[in-house]
């Protein structure tokens, strides 16, 4: 009986079988979030010399991973539609956080009014002429043409990590930088207006009194202004527990503040039914104008970096393996002019207007006007609104979408970094 046993072949899920060829999904998830954390702490260095980004690179491995049909799963939008919406979310308020931890500049109207014109006229040209292309040029209905338009508006604060300001007390700040970073810290909440409008323009609500008169109190009115006091009050109330109480950050502080400010920022405003991307980007630089000074932010920005960093590239490689298995199979050549117009013309051209009569130089406003990265904001926007409204079949919105991040993730990922360093030389030759 014992002699026929140890005869008897193994099972292949058995782990002792020696089975090389049987891979577990769950085993090979281990081994490619180990891929991405050492992608994410070791290829900043090694691209330095490199026209490429990490951001490309993780791109480019996730449709290679999975083109292999080595996994089974298919990290397609369309199919996790909730998923994609609770995913890019999180990614984005701690992105937030960080972008405002490190703004050295006070708030003020005259040291911001870069941030103000890009808000004021930039953003609202675009949403313009992004639905237009999109009803025109695509034919979509009007509610799915102001949703490309209105997802298509904010630039975006977690891919643009090369285009912004340096760490706290870096002084790595100058005028595009700061303006490319605050831009993108608050243009995130206001293009949710835009999605309501969408949304209610799906259901109908365009033609009557009540859902105007709704859209423009409430989801214009009320919650940017709840976003704001709710992101003052978690601001100022966790700034003065760090910076004024007797125990200070050096008892009470750990790197872990900024998660926890994050989260319970952009709760707070979700249960008053504020925009919590406001809330969270106003919470943190209200902590930094607590203490501004304080080496203490350096800390919580490095950890929300940390974080950050992973969360994106897991989620470029996603978006890479979605890339693989179809998302832009219903482009069509249309589809792929459009989506060029809007990231060579579209927001360059609105951007220059934006800046217009300004007292920059030429170079920087056209930098400010053409480094508008579009990115994970604007997929939450594509899946919040489609999760909330009735817009029908979306295949060609995914992949346009799509698109349009693709070709924002190459052109700016291969120009930023050189653009920017050639601003530098020549600022640094003049001051000479």
């Amino acid at each position: 009986m014992q002699a026929a046993l140890l005869a008897a072949p193994r099972r292949p899920t058995d782990p002792d079988s020696g089975a090389l060829l049987t891979l577990d999904p769950y085993i090979l998830f281990l081994l490619g979030l180990g891929g991405v954390v050492l992608l994410v702490s070791w290829a900043p260095v090694g691209l330095k010399r490199l026209p490429l980004t990490l951001a490309i690179l993780c791109v480019g491995l996730g449709v290679l991973v999975f083109s292999t049909g080595l996994l089974s799963f298919n990290p397609d939008p369309r199919t996790w539609d909730t998923a994609t919406e609770r995913l890019t979310e999180l990614v984005v308020i701690i992105s937030l956080m960080g972008a405002g931890l490190k703004l050295d500049r006070p708030l003020g109207w005259r040291s911001w009014s870069t941030t103000w014109r890009l808000l004021a006229v930039a953003m609202p040209l675009t949403i313009a002429a992004v639905a237009w292309l999109g009803w025109a040029g695509m034919g979509f209905s009007l509610a799915m043409a102001l949703l490309l338009g209105a997802a298509m508006a904010p630039t975006d604060p977690v891919l643009a990590a090369d285009v912004q300001v340096g760490p706290p007390r870096s002084g790595d700040e100058d005028e595009v930088r700061f303006g490319l970073t605050s831009e993108a810290g608050l243009n995130d909440a206001l293009a949710f207006p835009f999605v309501h409008l969408a949304i209610l323009a799906a259901a109908g609500g365009l033609a009557t009194q009540a859902g105007l008169a709704d859209w423009f109190g409430i989801k214009v009115g009320w919650k940017l202004l709840a976003g704001l006091g709710a992101g003052w009050l978690v601001g100022k109330a966790l700034g003065h527990v760090m910076f004024r109480s007797r125990r200070g950050p050096s008892r009470l502080g750990d790197a872990l503040i900024a998660l926890a400010a994050t989260l319970i920022a952009y709760a707070a405003a979700e249960v008053i039914h504020g925009y919590g991307f406001l809330a969270v980007f106003v919470c943190a630089v209200t902590i930094r104008a607590s203490e501004r000074d304080h080496e203490f932010h350096q800390a919580m920005h490095d950890f929300s970096d940390q974080i950050e960093r992973l969360l994106i590239m897991l989620l470029l490689v996603l978006f890479g393996g979605a890339l693989a298995n179809g998302l832009l199979s219903s482009l069509t050549w249309t589809d792929a002019l459009i989506g060029l117009a809007v990231v060579l013309v579209v927001r360059p051209v609105a951007g220059l207007i934006a800046m217009a009569g300004s007292e920059h130089p030429w170079r920087e406003r056209l930098l400010l006007a053409f480094l508008g990265i579009r990115g994970v904001g604007s997929v939450y926007y594509v899946a919040y609104g489609l999760n909330h409204g009735d817009f029908g079949d979306s295949e060609r919105l995914w992949a346009i979408v799509g698109f349009i991040i693709l070709v924002s993730i190459l052109v700016h990922g291969v120009t930023a970094a050189p653009l920017l360093q050639r601003l530098t030389r020549r600022r640094e030759a003049d001051a000479g």
